[in-house]
Formats: structure tokens, sequence, C-alpha cells
């Protein structure tokens, strides 16, 4: 994660998000996130599969040179949104998040890139059909804003973890853990974001 709205943005969702699969959508407090509003957005999954822009931060929209509410997420792809679609559902499935760089164009063929992540929502019926995503452009040229932009490419893109497994797994291994005495009897420890359990050990004279 290279701009610091992304980093932010992550930070949050995952202090918020504990050890859960991820924060519902009411536990977004955008005061807390207040200095990045403008380039954050709200996609939602809607009853095709598809995935739709709720809403998008003004600078988002300033920076494209269009409004991306009511738009397919896809969209920002351009000839890659099968690369999308595809982090969108391990998005969905597995609890991740999702995190790329994509190059957008005008007419005249001047460029801009953009990192963008996007984050899971869950409803009250533990279903993720909401996230929360931030777009930031990278060394952005003087002129950006003034022509419209077309996504012309992704340049890269990775599914995090941020327990370093999908949740399911985590999930599980936890559900074993606590079948041992040994473990139930360790210390939680939490360091950067990540938990572990410390077992007191030695040895015995």
């Amino acid at each position: 994660m290279k701009q610091p709205t992304i980093r932010l943005l992550y930070n949050y969702w995952n202090d918020v998000r504990g050890e859960r699969l991820a924060p519902t959508r009411f536990e977004i407090e955008p005061s807390r996130i207040s200095r990045v509003l403008s380039e954050t957005f709200i996609l939602e999954r809607t009853s095709d599969g598809a995935h739709t822009f709720r809403l998008a931060g003004t600078r988002i929209c300033e920076q494209l040179g269009t409004e991306l509410r009511g738009r397919d997420a896809t969209w920002l792809a351009g000839p890659d949104r099968d690369i999308l679609e595809a982090m969108l559902e391990k998005i969905t499935r597995d609890g991740g998040v999702g995190l790329f760089e994509f190059e957008a164009t005008t007419k005249d063929r001047r460029r801009a890139r953009f990192e963008t992540v996007i984050l899971p929502l869950v409803h009250p019926d533990d279903q993720i059909t909401r996230y929360v995503g931030a777009m930031s452009a990278i060394e952005p040229p003087a002129w950006l804003g003034v022509d419209p932009l077309s996504p012309a490419s992704i340049l890269t893109h990775e599914v995090i973890w941020p327990d370093g497994r999908p949740h399911a797994v985590v999930a599980h291994s936890r559900q074993q853990l606590a079948f041992s005495p040994a473990f139930a009897q360790a210390r939680v420890v939490r360091f950067d974001r990540r938990q572990f359990r410390i077992l007191d050990g030695g040895r015995k004279e």
C-alpha cells in the first residue's frame, strides 16, 4: 500500500474489524476517516451479483471526470474487468482485501495511475453485500481533473488476507485450538494488528 489514503482506510477498517471477518457497514464512522472521505467510495453487491457504486468521493469523481454513483464497479478495470470481478468474488467469499493499481487515459493519450483498495463490510445477517474502498492518484499530474479519463488497464492486483489466510481457514483453526487445554491457557498478545498466542514453558529441574 503506497498511498497514505489507502493505508489510513485499511488500518481503520482492520482496527474496527478485530478478529471478525469484517466490520458491519454501520460501524464505519465517516468522522473517523474525514481526512480521506473525498477519496473513498461505497460499493453494493446487487441481487444479480453485480457491484455498483452507491457513493463516491468528490475528488475521485473530479479526477476521473465522471460521476460514479450507480455505475458498475468493473468500469474501473477497463478491458481487465475479468480480473476485478475475480477479486470481488474472493473478497465476498473469503473476506479478503482487494488492492490494485490501474491506469487511465485521456483522449489524447495522457496517462494517470491510481491505487485502489476494496474492503468488505458485513450485513447484519453476516453476508458481505457492501464494501468500503478508497482510490488515490499516484504522483498526480498537474492536468489531472481537467479532461475526463477512461480506464485503460490494471497494472497490478492482489488479494490480501488480513489474518494471513482466508477467514474460514483461520476461524476453523481457532475452533480447533479451543479444544487443547494447553492453548486454552495461552496468553493472547496483539502486535501490529495481529494476534499471537503465547505458551508459558521452560524446563523442569
